[in-house]
C-alpha cells in the first residue's frame, strides 16, 4: 500500500516509520524515489550516475527483512535511500572525482563509509556530483557540467559537494554523504538551506575515499534534520583498521538532542561577526540564532581565536601540499586517463595530465609542486604548520570557556554562476571554515531561514571541542525547535498526487 505523503517531502525518519508500519514497501518507495531522480534532476544535475540495480536488490533485501520479522533489528536507517559524493568507492560504479582524469574508473573495492551505510540496510541511489577532486567551493569545476541550487537554479550550490547537498535540498534522497577539506559539507549546505556535518578529524574513516588533503579531510552526513545527520553520523562513525586515523568513537550523537540548551555556554567570536566582506543579512541571522539560544537558557560569552585570521594562509599551503602528493597517483599509468600516441613516457605524462585534470586541478598542483620544493619549502610548509598548532591551542583554550561555538558558515548567500572569476575571492567562500579543518574540530551548519535581501537560505555555523560533537547536534536540535526541519526546495516540493 502506497502512502499518500510523497517520498520527496519525507524524512529519514518518517520512511523507516512508514516501512516499519507497512504503509509502503520498500521497493515501491525505491521505484518512486528513482522515479522522481529521472523526471527532476535534469534541473538539479546532482547525480553522476544512479544505482538503479543497486538500489532495487537492496529493496528486495530489506522487504524480505520485513516479510521475515527482521526488519526492527536492522536499525533506524535500514530502508532508508542515500545517495554519495563521488569521490566514494563503491564497488561496481564509476568513482570520478568529477574530472576527465577518472572518467572511465570502476571502483574495485567500496569505500568504508559507503560499506557501513549498506551494512545498516541503507538503499544507495547513486553517485553525486562535486567540484573536480573537490577543488572548488561552486561545484562549477566539475567536467560533467555544474549542479545547480534548487533554491535558484541560476545560482550555485556552493561546494565541493553541490550535488550532495543539491540533491537532499531537492528531495531527490533524504540523506547523502559528502567530504570535507575547508568547508565543502558546511559551505553547500548553508546554500542550499540543510543540515551539513563534518565531525571531528577522525570521528569517520576515510578508507576508499579519493584524498585531496589527508589531514584534513573528513566525511560527513547532509540531511534535512538534524536528527537523520545525527543518525546517519552514528552508522558511519567509528574506529576502522583500515584508517589509522580513525578513532573508537562510541558516542550516540542523536540521544541528548531533546535535552536544550540551558546551562550550555555558547561562543561567539567578534573577529567573525566583524569580519570584512561579511553580508549584513549573514550576520543579522547568525545574531538572531545566538538570542535565540540565549532564550532558551543558554549562556552566550565571547571568544578569541587570535591566529584564526592566518587560517586561510596556512590552508592554502598545507592543502595543495597534499593534493599534489595525492594526485600524483594520476600518472596515466596506474591510474587515470590516458593520451594516446606517444612514444616517451614523459611526454605520455605530460600531455596525459594536462588533458585529465582540469585547470583548478592544474593550479593546485602545481602550487603544492613549488611549495615543496627545495628552498621553498622551509620558507612556507614548515610556518604553515606552526600557524597550525596555534590555531589548535587557540580553539582547545576557547573551549576551557565555551561548549560550542556558533559562528558564520560563509560570508554570503549562494552567489550566481560565474560572478566569481578570481579563484582568491572564490577562495574566500571558505573563511569561517577553514580553521575548523585546520584544527580538527567539528563543524555543522544548521539552516536558519532565508537573508533577509537575497530571500535564499543561510545557515549558522556550530564548532565543537574535538570528539565532544554531541554538543554541537544539541544546540543545533534547539534551533531546529525554533525554526523548523529544512523543507524542500519550493520550486522541487512534491505537489499533490506526486507519491516522489
Amino acid at each position: 500500500m502506497m502512502t499518500s505523503q510523497p517520498f520527496g517531502a519525507m524524512s529519514a525518519a518518517e520512511i523507516h516509520a512508514g516501512l516499519a508500519a507497512r504503509e509502503f514497501s520498500a521497493a515501491e518507495m525505491t521505484a518512486s524515489m528513482l522515479d522522481r531522480i529521472q523526471r527532476e534532476d535534469g534541473r538539479v544535475h546532482a547525480f553522476l550516475e544512479v544505482t538503479e540495480e543497486a538500489a532495487r536488490a537492496q529493496a528486495a533485501h530489506i522487504d524480505d527483512a520485513i516479510a521475515g520479522g527482521a526488519f526492527d533489528a536492522m536499525g533506524p536507517l535500514a530502508g532508508v535511500p542515500v545517495a554519495y559524493k563521488d569521490n566514494m568507492n563503491m564497488t561496481g560504479t564509476h568513482t570520478t572525482c568529477s574530472s576527465n582524469m577518472l572518467q572511465s574508473y570502476v571502483s574495485p573495492y567500496t569505500s568504508t563509509p559507503v560499506q557501513r551505510t549498506l551494512d545498516a540496510g541503507m538503499v544507495p541511489l547513486g553517485k553525486l556530483n562535486m567540484d573536480e577532486f573537490a577543488f572548488g567551493s561552486s561545484t562549477e569545476t566539475s567536467a560533467f557540467g555544474p549542479t545547480y541550487n534548487p533554491w535558484d537554479v541560476a545560482r550555485v550550490p556552493g561546494g565541493s559537494s553541490g550535488g550532495s547537498a543539491a540533491a537532499v535540498a531537492a528531495g531527490l534522497v533524504p540523506l547523502s554523504l559528502g567530504s570535507d577539506t575547508g568547508g565543502s559539507i558546511r559551505q553547500p549546505a548553508a546554500f542550499c538551506g540543510v543540515v551539513g556535518v563534518k565531525p571531528t578529524y577522525g570521528v569517520v574513516s576515510r578508507y576508499g575515499i579519493v584524498a585531496f588533503g589527508s589531514s584534513l579531510d573528513q566525511v560527513g552526513p547532509f540531511a534535512r534534520s538534524v536528527a537523520d545527520a545525527a543518525r546517519l553520523l552514528n552508522a558511519i562513525s567509528g574506529h576502522d583498521v583500515l584508517d589509522c586515523t580513525s578513532q573508537a568513537v562510541e558516542t550516540d550523537f542523536a540521544a541528548n538532542l531533546d535535552a536544550g540548551v540551558r546551562g550550555m555556554r555558547v561562543g561567539v567570536v567578534p573577529a567573525f561577526m566583524g569580519a570584512q566582506g561579511l553580508a549584513s543579512e549573514v550576520k543579522a541571522k547568525v545574531e538572531e540564532a545566538a538570542a535565540k539560544l540565549e532564550a532558551q537558557g543558554a549562556e552566550l560569552v565571547e571568544v578569541e581565536l587570535p591566529n584564526a585570521a592566518a587560517a586561510m594562509s596556512a590552508y592554502y599551503v598545507l592543502g595543495p601540499c597534499e593534493a599534489f602528493s595525492n594526485l600524483a597517483r594520476f600518472d596515466s599509468v596506474r591510474y587515470g586517463y590516458c593520451d594516446p600516441g606517444h612514444s616517451d613516457l614523459g611526454s605520455q605524462y605530460e600531455a596525459s595530465r594536462a588533458k585529465g585534470f582540469g585547470d583548478e586541478a592544474r593550479r593546485r598542483i602545481m602550487l603544492g609542486s613549488y611549495l615543496l620544493s627545495a628552498g621553498v619549502y622551509e620558507q612556507y610548509y614548515y610556518p604553515a604548520q606552526q600557524i597550525r598548532t596555534l590555531i589548535t591551542k587557540d580553539y582547545n583554550d576557547a573551549f576551557q570557556k565555551v561548549d560550542c561555538i556558533l559562528a558564520p558558515v560563509a560570508p554570503r548567500t549562494a552567489f550566481r554562476f560565474g560572478e566569481m572569476t578570481d579563484p582568491t575571492e572564490m577562495y574566500l567562500s571558505d573563511m569561517f571554515t577553514i580553521s575548523i579543518n585546520i584544527a580538527g574540530n567539528g563543524g555543522m551548519s544548521m539552516p536558519v531561514g532565508l537573508g533577509a535581501d537575497t530571500h535564499l537560505p543561510v545557515g549558522v555555523q556550530l564548532i565543537s571541542p574535538a570528539f565532544k560533537d554531541e554538543s554541537m547536534f544539541r544546540a543545533a536540535a534547539a534551533l531546529e525547535q525554533e525554526y523548523g526541519c529544512a523543507p524542500v526546495a519550493p520550486d522541487f516540493a512534491p505537489k499533490g498526487g506526486d507519491v516522489a
